[in-house]
């Protein structure tokens, strides 16, 4: 394989080898075993990385004996920048990033250098490599040719400790772009002319039909006028629509946008094999997307419809949902404006080479003078626990919501709507401003990686492959297992169990079942893992493959029951769920008080013995 993935190259496939998608070429590109088929496939892994609670994963493989990561590029980010509690800067919280991580391979990125899905996409996405990740928005790097799904914390220490992962072979869709926007249509307009479609009823019929994570793959006559910063816009909705991942083709403005970032390097060409299978086709024509919005409720609109509400509040930035040229683009538009009475206008620019380029020119000043108020890129202001919505009129937020499948407290738009707003005090369509500004993205981009921390002597990372020095840095920062986070031990059992049923968001406190037919509850429950021990099983009506995966690497069994199965167990105080030895390939039978009410297993392969905790 090291002829497929050497520098500059491309996956090039073999004589007599099926026509593959982007994401099944980059997975049999990492297969350790050539010609590898079935359920699950070992792939070598490429890059780890930790933005959620990334001291609970690194205690998780120290205590399983991580020594040095065994891949490539193994970064941490902290989620948290602004200490507002005890926990904010208490060393052992699991959201915080302790710098013995130095001395097991780990870069570390400092509060202040961004948001994870912008800086990873910065300094280290790089086309046809795979990358799994604690955080589902890092699909954002799928603009870039890079695959990254997301995994459990035990998963992602198993992969430090062995540079290897087990993970489904994906299905695809793909997605034609035609067309160019109009003025003062945003690309991110575009992406919610992609939750306004359907498409996630597509993944999800798809998903359930072969068991298997889905990634939304773009192509058409459009990619091609699309910045890699556009392209991910669009990826990073992915998640909001049930996908496991985005791809993009690596094409000439990957290489641009790699030369820009003095990564040049890291340039692989990738596409799909001509002939290639796709289990579903999308045709978006940009040029009919007019400017849209997401309102409190999670459907989307045009701005039209909410033309003339009151805005108290609006958030320019975040983790998603804008580029470097619509910051620009509203600093424009904005120039020589106030920010009306009664509104707060924030701003977060997505990283630090933002808001350099920000201040290098004139932009960052016009926007202040408007009246925006710089605050840090901490990943809080996306969940409304920092600068909640305000209640005396609406709030407009460029990014997606953190909890990507439940609906904000705030409208989700584009920078030109938070840009007419903040100008009128109101919503309207930005189309009203007449006359578009014309807006040139530097070249010239800074890459001095100030805020990312490699060790002392550490060599590499922003104009390469991004190591370190992994003996100096054995040699500076010593790790100790007391310097970590407590670690998440999944719940290994094999006899026959009683367990409490729950359907709410709720603490489990002895062995429970979780039953919802609500992907909120379910993903809430995704978010808070470590925080249940106890959880033992999820039934739903659909529980995503990669989230199957998930929870069978948590110790949790992934369930699928039909409507009125789920409204029997839903009745239901507790239930008991069989020995192991009863359960048949698919079916479990879950004993309750009427009887036994039969449900689907949805792990696969090894998946299955990963509950027990039997190697795999």
């Amino acid at each position: 394989m090291e002829d497929e993935l050497s520098r500059g190259g491309s996956l090039r496939a073999r004589a007599g080898d099926p026509p593959r998608t982007m994401g099944q070429k980059i997975i049999a590109s990492h297969a350790v075993e050539e010609g590898a088929t079935g359920d699950l496939v070992e792939v070598k892994v490429d890059q780890v990385v930790l933005a959620r609670e990334p001291n609970r994963v690194l205690g998780t493989a120290v205590q399983a004996g991580l020594l040095q990561s065994k891949v490539e590029v193994s970064i941490a980010y902290p989620p948290h920048c602004i200490g507002i509690s005890q926990a904010d800067v208490d060393p052992l919280s699991p959201t915080t990033v302790p710098v013995d991580a130095i001395g097991l391979g780990f870069l570390i990125a400092q509060p202040g250098a961004g948001f994870a899905q912008a800086v990873h996409l910065e300094r280290f996405a790089s086309p046809a490599r795979l990358v799994l990740s604690d955080c589902p928005s890092l699909s954002a790097v799928g603009a870039a040719g890079m695959y990254c799904p997301q995994a459990s914390p035990t998963q992602l220490a198993e992969t430090l400790i062995s540079g290897r992962a087990l993970l489904r072979e994906p299905r695809s869709i793909q997605i034609q772009l035609a067309g160019r926007t109009r003025p003062f249509v945003c690309i991110r307009d575009v992406a919610l002319e992609l939750l306004r479609r359907g498409i996630s009823e597509m993944v999800r019929k798809i998903d359930q039909e072969h068991n298997a994570p889905v990634v939304l793959e773009f192509y058409g006559p459009s990619v091609k006028f699309l910045s890699v910063a556009d392209r991910a816009v669009l990826a990073a909705v992915a998640p909001r629509l049930g996908a496991a991942a985005a791809l993009f083709p690596s094409d000439e403005k990957t290489e641009v946008f790699l030369r820009d970032q003095r990564r040049s390097k890291a340039y692989r060409s990738l596409n799909a094999d001509s002939g290639a299978t796709w289990d579903g086709l999308v045709n978006i024509d940009l040029a009919g997307v007019d400017p849209l919005l997401m309102d409190t409720e999670g459907r989307i609109r045009t701005v039209r419809e909410l033309e003339g509400k009151k805005v108290s509040q609006v958030l320019l930035g975040g983790d998603s949902g804008i580029s470097l040229r619509d910051l620009l683009a509203t600093a424009a538009l904005l120039k020589s404006k106030r920010v009306p009475p009664g509104v707060e206008f924030l701003l977060a620019p997505p990283s630090r080479q933002c808001l350099e380029v920000l201040a290098r020119g004139d932009a960052l000043v016009d926007l202040l003078a408007t009246g925006a108020r710089l605050i840090e890129p901490d990943r809080r202001i996306l969940t409304d626990e920092l600068y909640p919505a305000r209640t005396d009129g609406v709030s407009l937020r460029t990014a997606d919501p953190a909890h990507h499948l439940r609906a904000s407290t705030s409208l989700i738009c584009s920078a030109e709507t938070i840009a007419y707003a903040v100008a009128h005090g109101e919503l309207g369509d930005p189309r009203n401003f007449k006359r578009p500004v014309r807006i040139t993205v530097p070249r010239n981009l800074p890459t001095d990686d100030v805020l990312l921390s490699r060790g002392k002597e550490a060599r590499g990372g922003a104009k390469g492959k991004g190591r370190i020095d992994k003996k100096a840095a054995a040699r500076d920062y010593q790790p100790s297992p007391s310097h970590f986070a407590a670690g998440s031990t999944p719940a290994l059992w094999n006899g026959a169990i009683d367990v409490s049923v729950i359907a709410i968001q709720a603490e489990t406190q002895r062995p429970s079942a979780l039953v919802t037919q609500s992907q909120e509850d379910l993903n809430w429950f995704l978010r808070q893992t470590a925080s249940h021990p106890e959880l033992r099983a999820v039934i739903a009506s659909h529980i995503p493959a990669a989230t199957a995966s998930f929870l069978a690497s948590q110790g949790v069994l992934a369930l699928r029951a039909d409507t009125k199965s789920l409204n029997e167990l839903k009745g239901q105080a507790t239930l008991k769920i069989p020995a192991r030895d009863t359960w048949s390939s698919k079916a479990i039978q879950l004993e309750v008080e009427q009887g036994e009410i039969s449900v689907e297993w949805l792990a696969v392969g090894q998946e299955r013995d990963w509950l027990h905790g039997k190697p795999s």
